[in-house]
């Protein structure tokens, strides 16, 4: 029989296995050194493991829809939470329905819980609404006195008159534009604290920041604007947003009020309220909204909205019917919960479906602003019934079992390749420890990379990969004894009974695979964490058996225990019944023999 040429390649697709091996233990060098670099040395633990912070949101019904409260609207609420919460760059967070009327966020340790109680608290009505007037954000003095509180005397109602001028005319001196202007500071007058927040306070819808100084340090409208009814006047001035409690308060009273209504609210810090007229573009009206450093024209961090066909148009309109009233009446409210999260001034009307939002926003506040226009229109309102601390204990003995289970599992695989495939077991093992590292490694930089969390489910497809890998191993090594069999030694029968192996190792994992893949779309909750975890040790076991398995039993063919059928490598031919070795023989015509 000819010699095989040099260099020819086997069967099996390994003429070099040792590069191979090299290759794949350098990838997990390189896997194992990156987790370390990356300062994260264990993986991201769900809220069951971890625990965390748990919301529970109560709905309540809207004015003019008793109704409102039902299954439907209910599932998209909570859909729009749960992709509110993920905006935030929170994996793993559970949002639940359960009852009629209740919410339940589940958030894992780790996140801002105050930031998320915000992003949490405040997905409800989201609206624009124009700005009739603003003013500072304490409770306006009455600048009339009433006939009731006068003296009857002239003298005394000049000098009144003159205090009462006098004292309008500090509050406007002190009092910063709603849109900053360098006179502010040049003048020598005060500086508040919201103006030292940034270059401006009261941002721009028209792509840059309004250069216009607001006129209005009153609650009255400027001249040849809407004319403001008394009671929402009287309103206004009775409205104080100097407290967090004061503002919540107001911010529920505006919430609960029709679109259809005129109301008065705060901003979020309490430095400005507002008269606001009905609301012109509804929440749902915005389709997308991101936030965008914008470092060539200068003005840092903005916001930028996509709206609708139709919401599109009609911001057109509310955008040119603006542009055309004076400072502060140009000015359109975005109203979430009933509280004005930021006061654009528009000096043209904006067509496109298109708007920016910029002035004075930082990376957080810019990212918040998006997250709350992008997720921010809910069918229902919510307020937060409960914030509980949630821990690990539970989730702790759980996974303590878990890892028990697993590990007992383990431990009774490893006797049963000892006890039958004796020296291959060390192949099997060795093939065991190269999985377990690249998974956990793998997992590891998942946390930091897409958030990825382990929760009790993903434990459970971790462990449950341990059979699908001995499954693989299982398979090669029988086709191997099954070629031995047939009384071939074990060079060939470790390349001829690999293309066999292959094929049943791959359709086994692509219909695990798929199962993973099928069930991480179709189910919610922790569920996706399982699926998540056997999709990945699956496509991780074909790695090993192609570029560590196979390999290394080509190597381990050449090695005369393993070669010559050592009782104890698992490959003794007597003990697998294997017929006589299988030789090309040359055949001969008989001889003749002669007698003497």
């Amino acid at each position: 029989m000819a010699a095989p040429k040099k260099g020819r390649r086997s069967p099996g697709g390994q003429g070099r296995p040792g590069r191979t091996l090299v290759l794949i233990v350098i990838a997990m060098v390189a896997l194992v050194g990156g987790m370390f670099a990356s300062g994260t040395s264990t993986p991201r633990l769900g809220i069951d493991l971890a625990g965390g912070t748990s919301f529970t949101l109560q709905a309540r019904n809207q004015p003019g829809k008793p109704n409102a409260i039902n299954e439907t609207n209910m599932k998209t609420a909570a859909g729009i939470m749960e992709r509110r919460v993920n905006g935030l760059g929170v994996s793993e967070a559970e949002v639940q329905t359960p009852g009629t009327h209740h919410i339940v966020v589940n958030i894992p340790q780790g996140t801002d819980a105050k930031q998320a109680r915000q992003q949490v608290g405040t997905t409800a009505q989201l609206g624009f609404r124009p700005v009739l007037t603003a003013t500072t954000g304490a409770k306006t003095p009455s600048a009339t006195p009433s006939p009731s509180a006068s003296s009857g005397k002239k003298g005394d109602d000049k000098k009144d008159d003159k205090k009462d001028d006098k004292k309008d005319g500090e509050k406007a001196e002190g009092k910063p534009s709603a849109t900053p202007s360098a006179s502010n500071t040049t003048q020598g007058r005060a500086v508040t604290s919201a103006l030292k927040k940034g270059p401006a306070e009261t941002p721009s819808a028209s792509g840059s920041p309004s250069a216009k100084p607001s006129d209005s340090a009153s609650p009255q409208p400027s001249t040849g604007g809407d004319q403001i009814p008394a009671a929402l006047q009287k309103q206004l001035a009775d409205l104080d947003c100097s407290t967090p409690q004061a503002r919540s308060q107001a911010s529920e009273k505006a919430a609960n009020a029709k679109p259809t209504d005129q109301v008065v609210s705060c901003k979020e810090d309490g430095t400005q309220k507002y008269a606001l007229g009905p609301v012109a573009v509804e929440g749902t009206d915005v389709k997308d909204a991101s936030a965008v450093f914008e470092a060539q024209s200068g003005q840092g961090w903005i916001v930028q909205m996509d709206f609708t066909g139709a919401g599109g148009k009609k911001f057109a309109d509310v955008t040119g019917k603006l542009a055309a009233k004076p400072q502060p009446q140009n000015q359109f409210a975005i109203v979430l919960d009933g509280q004005t999260i930021s006061a654009p001034s528009v000096s043209k009307a904006i067509p496109g479906g298109q708007a920016t939002i910029s002035g004075g926003f930082t990376q957080q506040s810019a990212e918040d602003l998006a997250n709350m226009l992008s997720y921010g229109a809910l069918p229902l309102s919510f307020k937060i019934a409960d914030e509980t601390t949630v821990t690990a204990a539970l989730g702790g003995e759980q996974l303590e079992a878990g890892l028990i289970a697993g590990a007992i599992g383990l431990a009774l695989v490893i006797v049963y390749l000892v006890a039958y495939y004796r020296g291959l077991a060390l192949v099997a093992l060795a093939s065991l420890a190269v999985s377990a590292i690249l998974t956990y490694t793998i997992m590891t930089l998942l946390g930091p990379a897409i958030g990825f969390a382990l929760n009790l489910p993903a434990v459970c497809g971790a462990i449950v990969a341990i059979g699908i890998t001995a499954d693989s191993f299982i398979v090669y090594f029988e086709r191997i004894r099954d070629e031995i069999r047939e009384g071939r030694t074990l060079r060939p029968a470790v390349e001829r009974g690999w293309p066999r192996a292959r094929r049943t190792i791959l359709v086994s994992d692509f219909v695990s695979f798929l199962a993973a893949f099928v069930l991480f779309i179709v189910t919610v909750g922790k569920v996706k964490g399982f699926a998540f975890t056997l999709g990945l040790t699956t496509l991780l076991d074909v790695v090993v058996v192609f570029f560590f398995t196979k390999p290394l039993m080509t190597l381990l063919a050449r090695r005369k225990f393993f070669a010559n059928g050592h009782p104890w490598s698992g490959l003794d031919p007597k003990r697998l019944g294997a017929k006589p070795p299988l030789r090309r023989r040359r055949t001969t015509a008989p001889t003749e023999t002669k007698e003497a």
